[in-house]
């Protein structure tokens, strides 16, 4: 039996698609890059030979190793099946991240923040969890604006392209407030940016034009702050947040003040405590900006494994024009 929860969002999925609508046009988007995997060493087989990739897949930085995919055979008269084993990291390529990722200190808990010992983790997260509406914040023309005082490229240097807190290439507080009205409970707020554009070109996370020394956009301090206050006036929470880029701050939210991660990780430390979700890594949000407002539905195929902090996930938006 289809639980009460998860019901509502499917038949609002089937209507959103169109189905007996004279004239919809429904369209899928998919948020999700492809991950890189590599055959295991010989005298290691849980570690990946990075000289033996699958398909033509190069390595790309990740909070964790590469992908090993072994292929084992099971044969028949008729032919083989193949099979294929994993060894995986939980937050490579595009991810979610659960309520679980994050364990905050006594000092870094706020009044009504949900307990490290009390967050959702992979495998209590229901179906509902998984699937919201979609409030999308497209600031990919200013991004543009900034990369085009350099020719298009990030330079991480924030005096060539700025992407600082301070400055309005970053979802700010007032990109939060223009869309107040749209927030609600269960809804996922997206931030278009068009930065999938530069997802690693290499193997250097810190130097890669995609981390780009930290300098790239996500929310802002302020931001952050911004939607907390929403939430708390309208007495909602949302569901999550789907960045284009490895977290979902800015780059000097994320890195914080030194090179000991001294207050890093802003939308992290404050959000998941509240029982957000992030997917991190996505890419095609602009195209998002193409659709009817208001009219996209997210979807997150997460992983179901026991005492996950997140996983790599397939994302997916139905949307119509």
């Amino acid at each position: 039996m289809i639980g009460r929860t998860l019901f509502p969002a499917i038949v609002a999925a089937w209507l959103l698609l169109g189905a007996g609508t004279v004239g919809a046009q429904p369209f899928l988007v998919d948020l999700t890059h492809p991950i890189p995997t590599f055959k295991p060493m010989k005298d290691k087989p849980m570690e990946p030979d990075l000289t033996q990739p699958w398909m033509g897949s190069k390595p790309i930085p990740t909070f964790g190793q590469q992908t090993v995919l072994t292929i084992s055979q099971f044969p028949t008269n008729q032919g083989h099946f193949d099979l294929g084993t994993f060894v995986l990291s939980e937050h490579h390529g595009t991810h979610l991240d659960t309520p679980g990722h994050y364990v905050n200190n006594p000092q870094s808990m706020e009044k009504g923040g949900i307990p490290p010992d009390k967050r959702k983790l992979a495998h209590q997260l229901g179906a509902g969890d998984l699937i919201g509406r979609v409030v999308l914040i497209d600031i990919s023309g200013r991004v543009k604006a900034e990369l085009d005082k350099n020719g298009g490229k990030p330079s991480p240097d924030p005096k060539v392209t700025d992407f600082g807190d301070k400055s309005a290439n970053v979802v700010t507080a007032d990109d939060i407030g223009a869309v107040e009205k749209q927030l609600a409970n269960g809804v996922w707020l997206l931030l278009a940016t068009g930065w999938s554009k530069f997802y690693f070109e290499g193997t250097d996370f810190a130097k890669d034009p995609y981390v780009n020394g930290f300098n790239h956009p996500g929310l802002s301090r302020a931001a952050v702050d911004k939607l907390i206050e929403i939430e708390t006036r309208k007495k909602i929470r949302i569901r999550g947040i789907v960045s284009e880029t490895v977290g979902v701050e800015s780059g000097e939210s994320a890195k914080g003040e030194d090179d000991k991660w001294t207050n890093s990780w802003y939308a992290h430390i404050r959000g998941l405590q509240r029982g957000w979700m992030f997917v991190e890594n996505a890419t095609n949000l602009t195209q998002l900006a193409l659709a009817k407002p208001g009219s996209c539905t997210l979807i997150v195929g997460a992983p179901k494994h026991v005492r996950g902090t997140g996983g790599p996930s397939r994302v997916l938006a139905m949307c119509r024009k």
